[in-house]
């Protein structure tokens, strides 16, 4: 498997080939970000979870994260590294014999 930062430097390139680093500032990742989220869930939209098209799921999921990547390096932020402080978090929030099997938010456990 390859990591973030080969992706990176490939989003990278490919945007500076095209000099489209101009319009690649924080508010327009964000909201293209949540643009291709939307797209992702059309592929849900009135199925079961498992009967979206998975080629779909693939493409529109890859463009979530090529922009959410694009917004960390923008902030200079590494990505495994905000997930597993993210996580630690979580397990903080959501103690397993508290949470296990249960949706509650974790004010309310």
């Amino acid at each position: 498997m390859r990591s973030s930062s080969d992706a990176l430097k490939a989003l990278l390139e490919f945007r500076d080939e095209r000099d489209w680093e101009q319009f690649h500032n924080p508010k327009d990742l964000a909201v293209a970000l949540s643009i291709e989220a939307s797209e992702l869930l059309e592929h849900f939209l009135w199925k079961g979870a498992d009967e979206a098209d998975q080629a779909g799921v693939r493409e529109e999921l890859a463009d979530v994260l090529a922009y959410a990547l694009l917004l960390a390096h923008h902030y200079g932020l590494d990505p495994e590294e905000i997930i597993m402080d993210k996580v630690r978090l979580n397990a903080e929030r959501y103690p397993a014999d508290k949470a296990r099997g249960r949706v509650t938010k974790h004010t309310e456990l």
